[in-house]
């Protein structure tokens, strides 16, 4: 993409205008990597610093679930990217369906999303009351009723059950008690579909100043989906140490490079046992971010999924032109690790922890030092760099054995 005078490019605002008009086709299934992206996101022209490492991955789960999600986003850069005024990218579709989305304090974004989430389920709870009553009063909306009933917490299929359900009540001749409760359904109409409801923001919310609250809705056992953009540093704010950054890297208030390890968010969470959690790197991995997003989707329970995203204050050799391939290394050389922990596959009986990371290719160090915050520290702090070179590097180490561990067990 080159860029060019507002001027010059005008004239190809109709043939965009066109090609927005065209129908849309799913060749093949969306929740595969390829056919995922025949799907028109409904998220675009965000504000992020180019090549954001956070991005790519709410512009995937948009094509997957945008027509029914619902966003709160902590303060933070997704929240800055998320409401790039005079416009946000996240956008609807020709039916006029799309995201919601809103921005809530940085210290209690989790307990806002499951204010959302309880909502939601008490206006669903309310309607499946309803179409049973409705169901007493008609022979189609039983039927349709019936059937929708049935998917009630299954996402895909609610959308094409509801607007039947739907049909069959306004075609209905009701009167009395009846008609007023299906003044309700209609009125109520766009929660018949399940909604998708996800909690948004970096690991300065999630892993420090939020933390608490993201603990408490994890062990609330609410279905709501947290997304966590893992940049290792408090991004929005200029690149200060949060408890994601890990040892040896320098940040703002870890000038001498960070002295003790990265938290390991993904294990405190899954120790409830009924959360299910993802460690992922979309640019090493793509399926696994995808069967990771579908899993944590269609769980009926509380999800947790941390996402890598490399990012400016990084200071990647190459530039952010190179974010995907950097996720690529870091999974690569086990700086980061890939895992997922379904805590359905424990009611069956079988390992709910699955580690999706190869073992290091032994070139740590290498990757490290292509970055500005790990290779400034050798040239500020000679007499120090190399035992907290090592030292992050064990820790590492050791992380990636533990869940090896875990696999196997």
């Amino acid at each position: 993409i080159s860029m060019k005078p507002l001027e010059t490019q005008e004239k190809e605002a109709p043939n965009w205008e066109y090609a927005m008009t065209l129908a849309q086709k799913e060749p093949m299934a969306r929740t595969t990597v390829k056919g995922s992206q025949f799907i028109a996101p409904y998220f675009e022209f965000s504000g992020a610093c180019a090549g954001c490492g956070e991005t790519p991955y709410i512009k995937v789960i948009t094509q997957l679930f945008g027509d029914r999600m619902m966003i709160a986003n902590a303060t933070g850069c997704s929240s800055i990217w998320g409401a790039s005024a005079p416009s946000m990218p996240y956008t609807t579709d020709k039916n006029g369906r799309g995201p919601s989305w809103a921005n809530s304090l940085f210290e209690d974004n989790a307990e806002y999303g499951l204010g959302m989430a309880t909502g939601v389920r008490q206006i669903r709870e309310r309607l499946a009351d309803i179409v049973k009553e409705l169901a007493k009063a008609d022979p189609a909306i039983h039927d349709a009723g019936a059937a929708w009933l049935e998917s009630f917490a299954d996402g895909e299929k609610s959308r094409e059950l509801s607007e039947a359900l739907l049909a069959a009540v306004k075609a209905a001749k009701l009167d009395g008690e009846a008609k007023a409760l299906a003044d309700e359904l209609i009125e109520k109409s766009d929660h018949l579909v399940k909604k998708s409801v996800w909690c948004l923001g970096g690991d300065g919310w999630a892993y420090d100043i939020g933390f608490g609250g993201l603990d408490h809705v994890l062990a609330s056992g609410e279905d709501i989906n947290v997304l966590v953009f893992d940049t290792e540093v408090y991004s929005n704010t200029g690149g200060q140490a949060s408890k994601a950054t890990p040892t040896a890297a320098i940040a703002k208030f870890a000038a001498a490079g960070k002295q003790i390890k990265k938290k390991d968010l993904g294990m405190i969470a899954a120790s409830y046992g009924y959360v299910y959690v993802a460690q992922c790197a979309m640019g090493a991995n793509n399926l696994q971010f995808l069967k990771a997003v579908k899993e944590a989707e269609n769980y009926h329970g509380p999800s947790l999924i941390i996402c890598y995203a490399p990012c400016i204050n990084h200071g990647i050799k190459g530039g952010m032109t190179r974010t995907q391939s950097n996720e690529k290394d870091a999974v690569a050389c086990g700086y980061w690790q890939l895992f997922r922990f379904n805590p359905e596959l424990a009611k069956e009986g079988k390992n709910p922890f699955t580690l999706d990371s190869k073992e290091p290719n032994g070139e740590f160090r290498n990757y490290i030092m292509n970055q500005v915050r790990y290779n400034s520290l050798a040239k500020e702090f000679p007499d120090t760099a190399e035992e907290l070179f090592e030292k992050t590097e064990a820790d590492a180490m050791a992380r990636y054995a533990g869940y090896k561990k875990k696999a196997e067990n």
